[in-house]
Order: structure tokens, then C-alpha cells, then sequence
């Protein structure tokens, strides 16, 4: 089962769903973020959730949109904002679903966005599963996402609308910001044994040797899953990674 529910704080009105069964209410939570231009109604995050809760009680699972993703107000997109957002679904999860034991799966920019949270503010999770994380987010969104002359209109003053099913505008400022943020130049030794990175040996989007390597440096557990791409569209890479996640929850 899941069902929607807001979070109105501080000017901010961010659109969750939680998927529970029995009552959607739990000691223990794991949040999962989207990746760029992603929703809280993807299909990986229910797949997930429906393999979770078959076997695991007392659990509940939140996706939420970022900023200006799915059907979030918000017309542009900056780190604070995402930060915050973060911030408000960790303390709701643990306000008014009554957890206190949190994890976190997630993907892509998600996953980039999760490993900032952590370097600023300290985790906040007993573990973390990462697949696919775009450790290099701004060369990702410039040179993979990006198409034809989108960065150049940016560099030029423009807002350009980038993206997959929904556009997200991007300005020049937040490209800057992403490019002093970036995380491989930041030291993850001390969350490491908490961290797995599962990532597709053929992903057309976030390269996969930048973040083996950043695995490597960090002595993160790295799981690569041969053959698949970005979004794991093979059914059975997509078990395969759920099962490996779920096991590595093993704690829950």
C-alpha cells in the first residue's frame, strides 16, 4: 500500500509518498532519492518497496521529489534547496512516522545529493546504498545530460530547460554550484563501512570507472553489475541490485 502526504515548513511544500503495510507508521525507515528529472511515481522506488516490506516488518519506505522535480512548485533548483529538503524529510520521518533507525536508497543525482548531505551535516543513517551515484554530477549534467548547445546558452545568461520526462530549469548559478561541490574532492573514510555502491558496468550516463574509483579512494564496497546501464532497465538487474540492497540492510 502507499499514500501521499506533504510536508509544509519554512516556505517549502515537498511531495512525498510512503509505501507501509498494516499502518504507515514504523521504527524503521528508508528514504529514497530520485535521480535527476525523477519522481516520487518511479518504478524502481515501488519495485523496491514491494520486495522490502514482503520481507521485512516494522519497515516503511518515503520517496519524495527534489526541488522542481515530478510535481514539486518550485521553478528553479539550487543545493541549498535540496539540502533542505533532505533535512525536512529525515526530521519527518522521524517526527511523525516515529523512526529510529533510518537508511537511505538511492540513485544517480540523488546519490550525489545524499553523500553532500552527510559530508556537511554527519549521517544520519544506519547505511546507505547507493547505484549508480553521479559522484561527478557537474561533469554528468554538462557533458552526458546536457544536449546539443544547452550549456552554451547557460554560459551565455540563459535558463535552459534540461532533462529526461520533465525538464528542470537550469541556470548558470547552479552549475556553479555544482562545480565547487564536488564531492570526489571530499574524504568519506569515516562513513565508508556504512556505504554500498552498486553501478552498471554499460551506464551511458554516469560514467562507471569515476565512480569505481571513488569507491577505490573511499574503501566503499563497489558492486558492479555487468551489462547494465543507467537505469538498470533489465528487469534482472534491477532484482539483482534490489536484492544486494536488501542485504546489506540485513540490520533492519
Amino acid at each position: 500500500m502507499y499514500k501521499y502526504f506533504e510536508i509544509n515548513t519554512q516556505g517549502m511544500n515537498i511531495r512525498c509518498k510512503v509505501y507501509y503495510e498494516g499502518k504507515a507508521a514504523a521504527e524503521k525507515v528508508v528514504i529514497c532519492g530520485t535521480g535527476f528529472a525523477g519522481h516520487k511515481d518511479n518504478t524502481a522506488t515501488e519495485k523496491f518497496a514491494e520486495k522490502l516490506l514482503s520481507k521485512e516488518k516494522n519497515t516503511i519506505v518515503i520517496v519524495f521529489n527534489w526541488p522542481s522535480h515530478g510535481d514539486d512548485v518550485r521553478k528553479k533548483i539550487t543545493l541549498e534547496d535540496c539540502d533542505a529538503y533532505l533535512r525536512e524529510v529525515i526530521r519527518e520521518a522521524k517526527e511523525r512516522f516515529g523512526a529510529n533507525q533510518l537508511y537511505a536508497y538511492t540513485t544517480s543525482f540523488g546519490g550525489y545529493l545524499f553523500l553532500k548531505y552527510i559530508s556537511d551535516h554527519g549521517n544520519p543513517f544506519r547505511k546507505i546504498a547507493l547505484r549508480c551515484p553521479a559522484v561527478n554530477m557537474y561533469d554528468t549534467l554538462i557533458h552526458t545530460i546536457m544536449k546539443n548547445d544547452e550549456f552554451e546558452r547557460i554560459m551565455k545568461g540563459k535558463d535552459v530547460q534540461v532533462g529526461f520526462d520533465r525538464k528542470i530549469l537550469v541556470t548558470g548559478a547552479f552549475l556553479e554550484e555544482l562545480k565547487s561541490n564536488d564531492i570526489r574532492e571530499r574524504d568519506y573514510l569515516d562513513y565508508a563501512d556504512d556505504i554500498l555502491i552498486l553501478h552498471g558496468t554499460k551506464d551511458e550516463v554516469v560514467p562507471y570507472e569515476g565512480c569505481r574509483e571513488f569507491a577505490e579512494n573511499n574503501v566503499i564496497e563497489f558492486i558492479p553489475v555487468e551489462g547494465a546501464d543507467h537505469r538498470f532497465q533489465n528487469p534482472n538487474h534491477m532484482g539483482f541490485a534490489n536484492e544486494k540492497v536488501i542485504a546489506f540492510f540485513k540490520a533492519l
